[in-house]
């Protein structure tokens, strides 16, 4: 998560606060935390959990789809054939 620092507006390199939330901290709980301590916007903290968790979801590698099965007529047609 990136937060800009209210400080150092007008210093591009150093207005920039960046944290990444690892192990206990990741969930939704511990983005609420650090933005309440942080004094972030509370009318935010909503958004700011969606998207944390929207990008974490994203990051997760995808599951492999397994094949589908054949239904009806293709599937007796299917079991016929390899019986004989």
């Amino acid at each position: 998560m990136i937060t800009k620092k209210t400080k150092h507006q007008n210093r591009p390199a150093a207005n920039r606060h960046e944290v990444t939330f690892a192990g206990n901290k990741s969930g939704p709980k511990g983005i609420v935390n650090y933005t309440a301590k942080q004094n972030y916007r509370a009318d935010l903290r909503r958004e700011v959990v969606a998207r944390a968790s929207a990008i974490r979801e994203s990051s997760k590698p995808k599951e492999e789809t397994p094949e589908k099965k054949m239904r009806g007529a293709k599937a007796r047609n299917a079991a016929s054939t390899e019986e004989t």
